[in-house]
């Protein structure tokens, strides 16, 4: 294959499939879990679902300070990690290029230096957070190969497009650039079967259980 074919490839078939796999697999996995409902409480009501899954939501998304005063190096990483790949998924400019491609609008993007220095934090924040599971008896013995897998499949897309941004003179710019966008369709293909998947079901788990308390008039 030449460098033109591949890049045609790239850019196009193997986009569009990891795009479909993406998209149909998410749907189903959250048809999978709406289908699967929940049984009828018979029970008196005692306070608001609704409100109840709201306020879950809302709270579960920030440690208390009992969680962070037994395990803030977790929180603080993890909120660094996950908002350094979100900052520079949206907002790097030519990504809401190729977003405004498909959609049809787009949003204003972020000074290149910002998006480059999140980018680095993002990367040693991840490296950090591997190093810390693997010293940490107890997470080494809990975590299994999809969590080393994850792990890698979430800094792959953020170090590729770091390296090709910078033209590091490890392979042509051209190449760089398919290796990243291949980096990125992997992510996408595996999305739907992996523990990343609960970047969809963490509000409706939280929502779920939060509910459930607040119809019986407890906190969750």
């Amino acid at each position: 294959m030449t460098e033109t074919e591949l890049l045609l490839w790239v850019r196009g078939p193997a986009l569009q499939v990891a795009t479909v796999i993406f998209l149909v697999g998410v749907a189903v996995r959250l048809l999978e879990i709406l289908v699967l409902g929940r049984k009828v409480d018979l029970a008196e009501a005692r306070g608001s679902a609704v409100a109840g899954g709201l306020r879950t939501i809302v709270m579960r998304s920030f440690a208390d300070r009992a969680t962070l005063q037994r395990n803030a190096f977790t929180e603080v990483t993890g909120w660094i990690f996950h908002i350094g790949f979100f900052v520079t998924l949206l907002f790097y400019a030519p990504h809401i290029l190729m977003f405004n491609s498909v959609l049809g609008f787009s949003w204003p993007a972020l000074p290149t230096p910002v998006i480059d220095a999140t980018a680095v934090v993002t990367m040693i924040a991840l490296v950090v957070v591997l190093i810390h599971r693997v010293a940490n008896r107890v997470m080494r013995f809990l975590s299994r190969f999809q969590d080393y897998l994850v792990w890698l499949l979430t800094l792959l897309p953020i170090v590729t497009g770091y390296i090709a941004f910078h033209r590091v003179e490890i392979a042509p710019p051209p190449l760089l650039i398919d290796i990243h966008i291949i980096s990125v369709e992997l992510f996408l293909i595996v999305f739907p079967f992996t523990k990343l998947m609960h970047a969809f079901t963490l509000f409706m788990s939280r929502y779920y259980n939060g509910a459930i308390a607040g119809y019986r008039g407890v906190k969750s």
